[in-house]
């Protein structure tokens, strides 16, 4: 019997990937060779051809690999992404969430919602893809680093330009209960680093305490924040409507710049205020007409469309011309929470939707 007409043991395989995938503690900024390895096999011994883009320590890694189609007709490739990495665990688990547990219908363990689950899913399918003749190529991206500012995805994007692989439908399988996401913000993560004087307590005008200007300049921050709410955009598709970090920037820019640095230099002319920057994440943007949410669509039969709050890298998908849709297993409620979990039924919605995947893409 062919593994397509063996839906149960495609379902019994995600959940066996998932509890594997789960095992590797790959939580952001950990070295996730391991997991890549794992799943480069999984699609090598299908006959994928594979690369990998690595990070400047060659601790992290992401994935790209990719079953070609056989009888090729034009049809754009769909790309199947995640990421691998998982914030990290704090106390309180009532179960260990470095291993798989299966509870009322429910798998819990890091990563099982945001995003493993999808990962496992798509593994699980690829031999189903491997079975038919494709007319158009399926490529599997799995990136490392997104819950850090995506720091890995760019990496590839870069990549896939050198490549030329510009054009597609790339669906990012963040959770969303198999709805369709075609917007969400962009985001900013900096690191500010105060440089001051130290100086005697009885003369303290001789130093400059960076401590203190370093709470100035939170409270700047904090002060835009109630000023943020008043600048919401009429009709805004988000929640909460309000928020455009390039308005923060610009605000706390001219604060340091104008105000803290000259008071700082004033005393100790090497003082300084550095700017480091852990990520900026482009905007996923809403298009009137978009290939990806139509193709979802055709196979969901769902046309409703949401926009979130929260990020992914679906706008760095979007920035390079490929058609890009977040659709994936399970729900934002349960990720990055104690207890994280993804129930049974979402990865069963998941594998029926990747079974619409391959019927628009055979002969």
């Amino acid at each position: 019997m062919s593994t397509e007409n063996n839906p149960d043991k495609i379902y019994k395989d995600s959940i066996r990937i998932l509890t594997d995938l789960i095992a590797f503690k790959t939580i952001s900024g950990n070295d996730n060779n391991s997991l890549i390895n794992y799943c480069d096999d999984i699609l090598k011994n299908l006959g994928a051809t594979s690369f990998r883009i690595f990070d400047g320590d060659k601790k992290r890694v992401n994935l790209f690999a990719s079953l070609k189609s056989k009888n090729g007709n034009g049809k754009k490739p769909i790309i199947l992404s995640g990421h691998t990495d998982v914030v990290p665990v704090s106390k309180g688990w009532s179960t260990d969430p470095f291993v798989a547990t299966i509870k009322n219908e429910k798998l819990f363990g890091r990563g099982s919602c945001d995003m493993k689950g999808f990962i496992a899913c798509a593994l699980a399918y690829a031999p189903v893809f491997k079975e038919n003749n494709l007319d158009r190529d399926i490529h599997f991206s799995f990136t490392f680093d997104e819950e850090t500012a995506c720091i890995g995805a760019p990496l590839l994007i870069k990549e896939l330009k050198k490549r030329d692989i510009k054009d597609g439908i790339c669906i990012i399988g963040e959770p969303t209960n198999m709805k369709i996401i075609d917007a969400h913000k962009g985001m900013n993560e900096y690191t500010i680093h105060f440089g001051g004087l130290a100086g005697h307590s009885s003369k303290p005008g001789q130093g400059v305490n960076a401590v203190e200007y370093a709470s100035r300049y939170v409270n700047k921050l904090l002060e835009i924040r109630s000023k943020l709410k008043d600048r919401a955009p009429k009709d805004c598709i988000f929640n909460p409507p309000y928020s455009t970090l390039s308005f923060v920037n610009q605000i706390i820019d001219d604060y340091v710049d104008k105000e803290l640095l000259p008071e700082m230099k004033k005393v100790f002319s090497d003082a300084y205020i550095k700017k480091e920057i852990i990520g900026e994440v482009v905007g996923f943007n809403r298009l009137n007409d978009s290939e990806a949410c139509e193709f979802v669509s055709s196979i969901t039969g769902d046309n409703s469309r949401e926009a979130v709050s929260f990020g992914t890298e679906a706008g760095l998908f979007q920035e390079v011309g490929i058609s890009t849709v977040v659709c994936g297993p399970g729900s934002i409620e349960q990720a990055h929470k104690i207890d994280e979990y993804i129930e049974l039924s979402e990865l069963k919605k998941c594998l029926d939707f990747l079974k619409g995947v391959k019927d628009k893409s055979i002969n």
